[in-house]
């Protein structure tokens, strides 16, 4: 009997609820005995040129072996992203100019971890401050250029045309408003590590934590100027990754190399406060949305123009806008679609991948405006959604964004949020509170969203091997942390094999092992590593078979798989004899390796409500329930799929609500500890209310699409439209996210004033 589509308890729990995960800063492998410990000595400024460094006390500091600076440095600064400007690279260690408040200057190594710190202070640093830039409109101006060389703050630009004058000329309504999609921290529970080693063969092993060894292996073989075969990454339980863990961190390559130069293995942690200034954020665009379309609620042209802030140095966020340009339609078949998006350098932390990265961004833009449509023409935004989706009759359907959608049925997962949340029944309730004059006040926000997952990287690969003893050893490129692949992999091999899940080990992030792979992004590890397992278990079969035939004196096309015994059988002769994969494995090795690639992307969708509950007095939201369509295909494991709605549905509140990374007009962080950040906790989340519904994909053999990214997706914003639908009596058409209860208050005090 399958188990697909059970309820299989994560196998990986056990042990981080016991003994606990091993993280890369947990290691204890001999081969780091006697390492070092890396001290990063920090920029306390945002922008300034450095006049001077004196190291001379670090060095004299108890522990001390050694403290670098930029010109100790004999490798070429990193360009962290190939399609940025080429003048905008990263020096490993400041050396002239620092330009955002946590860059590296010098680089302390003690014998003892808590020596560094204690050491770091002694480094003086000479700073002559420079005007920050931390706004994207006046970066794009270029008054103030971080990058001299560059003569530009802009790191890339997407559609230079000049946007049609009479693009909106046949819409009888067209509503235009400048929303802005905030910066956010990805808060992951274990902060960046990394160590290395250089052996006698001359190979350096990296342990990291990361989302992709093969990505980070070859990032930093490229850096240091060694083949990627020279490079060994090995990547322990990783702590949370959501896209801020994508691809090596300049830091990984300054730890192997610290390690040749010291010819001593050096580890590297940084604290909380180092996390929230210097690894990479998410988000942080500036949109201009502009809709028009006709009195009866059809929409006929949309566009999208997009400021996105790439932080100091460009990384991964230089490329999202294309995935925002790419999904700006949204679920809609919209005749008329123009995007363009610029992408600016400021004095901050850079930015890079965010749950959903570049799709939420889309999904919050074309979701606001069809609100701000719905308002303009007096309709209800449901309504107006359900006579924009695409049909679908239309699919495999190709946007205007130039994406081509793989199925989907967007207005029945609009009925099904509706139906489950009683929306009538919601409408009901907020007109009573509104005519009682209730100073708490109910408001109800509907989100359409499709996304693409799997997106950039399509091909996977697994192996498995049948042991002696009845076990079996899955080897993935992915890379989980935290999504349950051992659980799901091993689902999909045992439906296949028979082989008890609880029998098989699914191994990953160890680039000798597995030399190629994807890691895990975009959603995509379902889809492509899934399948790969899945393809892999098929082909396991085939050889098996062969194998079995001679022994079983059958031919091959006659047998068949016994899963309730993990045998090889004689198709309709019950009694005849049997072979087991495990004594297949006892005569030779039994063991296949494949690649899975689906060429093409997949594409999720789904429709949620959010009821919130405005305090008009004090300005607090409160979020009371949350229905939520996520169809990402066929389920594999409910218990899986419910934890990652779960969590991206938390991520999707917490933006519409509470985070945001802020500096001042001077570059300092303001929100540089969980203490300033508005980091949620279960207290600010209400339960969830998962509605099914599953549409298969025609682009893999399962049907499968990602659920990663679903719940973010959908969920900012519902909850977001919510708040400002519970005040839209008063007029307010627009609060921006997050929707803290100062900014809510003030929106309606300047409501009151305008109507008094």
């Amino acid at each position: 009997m399958s188990i697909m589509g059970t309820r299989v308890v994560r196998v990986e729990d056990p042990v981080f609820l016991t003994r606990g995960a091993t993280y890369t800063d947990d290691l204890t492998d001999e081969r780091l005995t006697g390492a070092l410990h890396l001290t990063l000595v920090r920029s306390p400024i945002a922008h300034a040129t450095i006049t001077s460094i004196d190291v001379s006390a670090a060095r004299e500091a108890p522990g001390v072996v050694a403290v670098l600076t930029g010109e100790d440095i004999d490798l070429p600064a990193p360009l962290l992203f190939p399609g940025a400007n080429k003048a905008m690279v990263r020096p490993w260690l400041a050396t002239e100019r620092v330009r955002f408040v946590g860059e590296p200057v010098a680089a302390v190594l003690t014998e003892g971890r808590y020596q560094g710190p204690d050491a770091a202070e002694l480094v003086e640093v000479d700073y002559e401050p420079l005007p920050a830039v931390v706004d994207v409109h006046a970066s794009a101006t270029d008054e103030v250029l971080l990058f001299p060389d560059a003569g530009t703050n802009t790191a890339a630009v997407y559609n230079k045309e000049d946007p049609d004058p009479d693009f909106f000329a046949d819409c009888e309504v067209v509503v235009t408003r400048d929303i802005v999609n905030q910066r956010v921290a990805a808060a992951s529970l274990e902060t960046r590590a990394a160590s290395a080693v250089w052996g006698d063969d001359g190979r350096c092993t990296l342990f990291c934590s990361n989302q992709n060894a093969q990505g980070a292996r070859d990032e930093v073989a490229g850096w240091l100027g060694v083949d990627a075969s020279q490079i060994h990454v090995v990547l322990p339980d990783v702590g949370g990754g959501f896209g801020a863990k994508i691809g090596a961190d300049p830091e990984f390559g300054l730890v192997a190399w610290l390690a040749r130069h010291t010819g001593r293995p050096v580890r590297w942690s940084e604290s909380r406060s180092e996390n929230m200034t210097g690894m990479v954020q998410g988000r942080d665009q500036r949109q201009t949305i502009t809709i028009g379309g006709s009195r009866d609620g059809r929409v006929k042209a949309y566009r999208l123009d997009v400021v996105a802030d790439a932080g100091a140095y460009p990384r991964l966020g230089v490329f999202l806008p294309v995935f925002t340009r790419m999904m700006a339609p949204g679920t809609y078949d919209i005749e008329k679609v123009d995007s363009r998006a610029r992408v600016v350098v400021t004095n901050t932390t850079s930015t890079a991948a965010y749950r959903g990265a570049g799709r939420p961004e889309a999904t919050a833009a074309i979701e606001r405006a069809m609100d701000l449509f719905a308002a303009e023409i007096g309709m209800d935004p449901a309504e107006v959604r359900k006579i924009n989706v695409v049909p679908p009759e239309k699919f495999p359907f190709t946007t205007k964004g130039g994406a081509e959608y793989d199925s989907g049925e967007y207005a029945k997962a609009i009925d099904l949020a509706l139906e489950a949340s009683d929306y009538a029944g919601l409408r009901a309730e907020q007109k009573a509170r509104r005519e009682r004059g209730d100073a708490k006040l109910l408001g109800i926000g509907v989100s359409s969203y499709v996304e693409i997952t799997g997106g950039g990287a399509f091909a996977e690969n697994a192996s498995i091997e049948v042991h002696p003893d009845g076990s079996a050893l899955i080897w993935t490129g992915t890379s989980p942390h935290g999504q349950g692949h051992a659980t799901a992999w091993a689902m999909l091999a045992s439906d296949q094999l028979g082989i008890p899940v609880e029998k098989i080990t699914v191994r990953h992030g160890d680039t000798d092992q597995v030399p190629e792979g994807g890691g895990t992004m975009g959603s995509r590890s379902l889809q492509t590593g899934g399948v790969a397992v899945h393809k892999a278990s098929l082909e396991l079969i085939d050889l098996a078979k062969q194998r079995a035939a001679d022994i079983l004196e059958a031919s091959v096309e006659d047998l068949e798989v016994d899963t309730a015994n993990a045998a090889i059988v004689v198709r309709g002769a019950p009694g005849s004899p049997t072979v087991t994969f495990a004594q297949l494995a006892e005569r030779e090795e039994l063991k296949v390796k494949t690649v899975w690639d689906g060429k093409k992307p997949t594409f999720p969708f789904g429709s949620h409500v959010a009821v919130v509950e405005v305090d008009t007095e004090t300005g607090k939201v409160t979020v009371e329930r949350i229905w939520a369509v996520d169809d990402a295909g066929p389920v594999l494991n409910p218990l899986l799929c419910e934890g990652q709605r779960h969590g991206g549905i938390a991520q999707g509140i917490a933006q519409a609500l509470l985070e945001e990374v802020v500096y001042d007009p001077d570059g300092q962080p303001l929100t540089a500890t969980f203490a300033d950040y508005g980091f949620p906790s279960a207290a600010e989340l209400p339960s969830f209310d998962l509605v099914p519904m599953e549409t298969p994909t025609p682009i893999n053999p399962l049907g499968f699409k990602g659920i990663g990214e679903a719940g973010t997706i959908g969920s900012t914003p519902a909850v977001q439209s919510a708040v400002i639908d519970a005040l839209a009596h008063l007029g307010i058409r627009h609060i921006d996210m997050p929707t803290t209860p100062l900014r809510v208050w003030e929106a309606i005090q300047n409501a009151v004033k305008e109507d008094g």
